[in-house]
């Protein structure tokens, strides 16, 4: 109680009726980063107690999905589930109530129990956002977006690594209402990827032809490459540096003779 009667976030969610005091988390990342917009299919993950979820529905008066093993209080125009998200069988209820098509977003504020040791509840974090990424990339749409809440910790680096291998704008953000104290910190995943490739892969390609900027063009299961310093029939191998939604670029690591490739 000490705590809360200096908490203006938690006083403001009481006074204008939100679950929790969360709920500003959502609306100063969406106000930064844009990932909400009217219309949106949203998936929240994790949603008990539903601050999130209120959040969700007044920025896009879209389809809106709660997901969590608790069963989560009736909120207007919202649907639940009441699943595990690891589960197959909860994955299908998702993309039953969304459509096959997918989710434009999918939103993570869950926590895992807190222990008081820092480590394990580090890994614990790690582990929860772990299985919400896995279920982020099974129903979101192509250019859909994400937003999951991490503690920092030693895993954190390789936690943010994985997530921008699967979006094409990644960016770690600590809004205003989190508190001073606390150890979360939100990423934020923009335009979902879904090409064949990851940014480091490694391909043994032929370069097909040469683009107008000069670059090499391969192909990687019909998905467009341009890699530098390359002449058309050139065979080699190739490492991803980036990848958009429709093309990606690499750069040569070895250079094969030709009568290695006959």
């Amino acid at each position: 109680m000490a705590r809360h009667r200096k908490d203006t976030y938690y006083w403001r969610a009481k006074e204008e009726g939100y679950r929790s005091r969360a709920a500003y988390k959502l609306f100063q990342i969406n106000e930064k980063f844009k990932v909400i917009k009217e219309g949106d299919t949203i998936v929240d993950l994790g949603a008990a107690p539903g601050g999130w979820l209120e959040v969700a529905k007044k920025l896009s008066e879209g389809k809106v999905v709660g997901v969590d093993l608790r069963r989560i209080k009736e909120i207007e125009g919202v649907d639940t589930i009441k699943g595990d998200i690891t589960s197959d069988v909860t994955i299908r209820k998702i993309i039953d109530m969304v459509g096959e098509d997918g989710a434009d977003v999918v939103i993570c504020d869950a926590a895992p129990n807190l222990s008081g040791n820092w480590s394990l509840d580090h890994a614990r974090s790690i582990d929860l956002t772990t299985s919400a990424l896995e279920c982020a990339k099974k129903i979101l749409k192509p250019q859909g977006h994400f937003i999951v809440k991490v503690f920092q910790g030693d895993m954190f680096k390789d936690y943010m690594d994985e997530v921008r291998k699967n979006f094409t704008f990644t960016k770690a953000y600590s809004p205003h209402a989190s508190r001073d104290e606390s150890a979360e910190i939100y990423v934020i995943g923009k335009k979902f990827l879904t090409a064949p490739l990851h940014k480091n892969d490694e391909f043994d390609v032929v370069i097909n032809k040469i683009g107008d900027g000069g670059d090499g063009i391969a192909h990687v299961e019909d998905f467009v490459v341009f890699v530098k310093e390359v002449d058309k029939g050139d065979s080699v191998k190739i490492q991803i540096t980036d990848v958009k939604p429709n093309f990606a670029f690499a750069k040569v690591i070895e250079r094969y003779a030709e009568e290695e490739t006959k």
